[in-house]
């Protein structure tokens, strides 16, 4: 287990959190046999938060496009998905008449802003990287006795 310190508090509870919400839906499901709509209402939140965290991660095989190309390619994929995947669950459930654009306004809304969240405090770290490189190379070791020229 990782020590948990200032820096990776939040995401440990995020992560506890997280275990103990799966946790507590298989055991519902085990000790009630029941599979209720807010069960799978969160089931899938978790699905897709698994999946538009993955699709962000993979921003650095894409570095050498545009941003807002890579960025609008991750949004299509991801709705794509989602869109499919309301589809598909069509066949197993009859779906509201406005059960698309509640996916779509549902995935969008909070992806746009975790994207959002995610690119500046990503530019802000790569800033604060690149100003600590320029103060190595400006910080230039002092000749010593005997170093050659």
């Amino acid at each position: 287990m990782k020590m948990i310190h200032k820096h990776n508090f939040f995401s440990t509870v995020c992560e506890i959190y997280t275990l103990l919400v799966l946790g507590k839906l298989l055991l519902e499901y085990i000790a009630q046999g029941i599979w209720e709509n807010y069960q799978g209402n969160l089931l899938i939140m978790f699905v897709l938060s698994l999946a538009s965290t993955f699709v962000l991660s993979q921003y650095y095989r894409f570095q050498k496009y545009p941003l807002s190309v890579v960025i609008v390619v991750q949004y299509l994929v991801l709705v794509g998905a989602v869109m499919l995947f309301t589809w598909v669950s069509g066949f197993y459930e009859p779906l509201h008449e406005n059960g698309y654009r509640d996916m779509f306004l549902s995935f969008s809304i909070p992806y746009a802003i975790g994207v959002a969240v995610y690119y500046v405090a990503m530019f802000h770290e790569i800033k604060k990287v690149n100003r600590a490189l320029q103060e190595m190379k400006d910080k230039k070791p002092a000749r010593q006795k005997g170093d050659k020229i």
